[in-house]
């Protein structure tokens, strides 16, 4: 096909956009119980990060999954399958919950998790029918989503939880029936929306620009010698299984303080609001500014709202901090997914940002798992000391590449 038009560019995103905003919508509301629930359904606290934990994997291996089938079945479609296996997964875990089966709930979350990995390889959909000059703004409209799911989402665990005491159920059971309406109706904004398929549109503005890179697709070994991929790639990482992680157990960490879940559900939304509410300004700095300032900009906030998590048990001292760690995640996940995007040629795009989202994942799952350890073994303030210096050397590695690499955004722009 020929050079799409910006109108078309345009639809589409704002596709993906309503996607994200349903997908977060019901994966928000779960993420917001999911430490209480693995904590009551298997008796430890310890394993009170194993769902969180299990859901990350489920998402990781969907990801690079549903990206690599994606060459072959289009994005349209691989994406909705991935939501599609998402409504099984959520209907396994709402019977979990309903029986008490720990096991269930693991498993139920495993394969939900292909939902919300579908719901997330959207935004590298939308910066693939975009040029490089507006790539950054096109990834940050698709995530600005998840603004939607940061109010809505748990704002719905109460009355969900409601529904579900009515049916008999326990109250925790409520968000996975946000979760199965939310991913029913994606897949049918998807099979609406999506046409013509983003991969078709991708492959005419990679042969439009000269930003795009050329020649054969490289090997993984090749890709992972790429500065620029490397950079980005273990930035959103590191920059997520903080977020993750400290996240995960704040709740716990909450309910340990005797807050109720509406107090819980407060910090959650504030966290949330920051992860996405600010990425129409995000998307424009990284276009302007470039995809490196951006992510340094995130990992220095993130660091800094890791040390200041644990300073009060409080419900107004923890927003603030919840809501610092998500404004870190979003400037480094946004100009992240942009840098990658830069990065590979059209051939390269579908299975390498898949095998992005699966070390995402993974990394997610490691540090849900791990502090759910350190929390209960040795508290809040040591897991808050852990995320910064985890995320302390994403600075140099942006440094390197700043003095050695021309930013792909600045080079657009000139």
């Amino acid at each position: 096909m020929d050079a799409p038009s910006p109108r078309l560019a345009r639809r589409i995103t704002l596709a993906l956009l309503v996607v994200q905003s349903l997908g977060s919508a019901g994966g928000i509301g779960v993420a917001t119980v999911a430490a209480i629930v693995g904590a009551e359904l298997s008796g430890r606290g310890s394993l009170a990060g194993a769902p969180g934990a299990t859901y990350q994997l489920g998402v990781a291996f969907a990801a690079l999954l549903w990206g690599a089938l994606s060459d072959r079945l289009g994005r349209r479609n691989a994406l909705s399958l991935g939501l599609l296996t998402g409504v099984v997964g959520a209907f396994g875990a709402l019977l979990a919950v309903v029986t008490g089966s720990f096991g269930l709930l693991l498993l139920g979350l495993v394969v939900m998790g292909s939902g919300t990995a579908s719901v997330q390889l959207g935004r590298f959909a939308a910066a693939e029918v975009n040029p490089v000059a507006r790539r950054g703004r096109a990834v940050a409209t698709v995530v600005l989503g998840g603004t939607f799911g940061s109010v809505v989402g748990p704002t719905l665990v109460a009355p969900t939880g409601a529904l579900a005491t009515s049916l008999g159920w326990s109250a925790l059971a409520g968000p996975y029936l946000t979760v199965i309406a939310a991913y029913a109706l994606s897949v049918l904004v998807l099979q609406l929306a999506l046409r013509p398929d983003p991969k078709e549109i991708g492959e005419a503005v990679g042969r439009a620009s000269r930003a795009t890179p050329t020649g054969p697709a490289r090997d993984l070994r090749q890709l992972l010698r790429d500065p620029m991929v490397v950079t980005a790639v273990t930035t959103v990482v590191l920059a997520h299984a903080v977020m993750v992680g400290l996240m995960q157990m704040t709740s716990l960490h909450m309910h340990g303080h005797e807050h109720s879940l509406a107090g819980i559900s407060i910090v959650f939304s504030s966290h949330t609001f920051g992860m996405y509410a600010f990425s129409i300004v995000t998307g424009s700095l990284t276009d302007r500014w470039g995809r490196l300032p951006v992510m340094a900009s995130g990992a220095v906030i993130t660091i800094a709202s890791c040390l200041a998590a644990p300073l009060s048990p409080h419900v107004l001292p923890l927003a603030i901090a919840l809501f610092g760690l998500g404004i870190g995640w979003n400037f480094c996940f946004v100009a992240g997914s942009a840098l990658l995007s830069d990065a590979l040629s059209p051939t390269e795009k579908a299975r390498t940002q898949g095998l992005n989202d699966l070390f995402v994942g993974l990394a997610g799952a490691s540090a849900i798992l791990l502090s759910g350890v350190v929390f209960a073994g040795a508290g809040y303030a040591v897991m808050g000391l852990v995320g910064a210096a985890l995320m302390l050397p994403v600075l140099p590695l942006i440094a390197w590449l700043r003095r050695h690499r021309v930013d792909p955004a600045v080079t657009a722009s000139g």
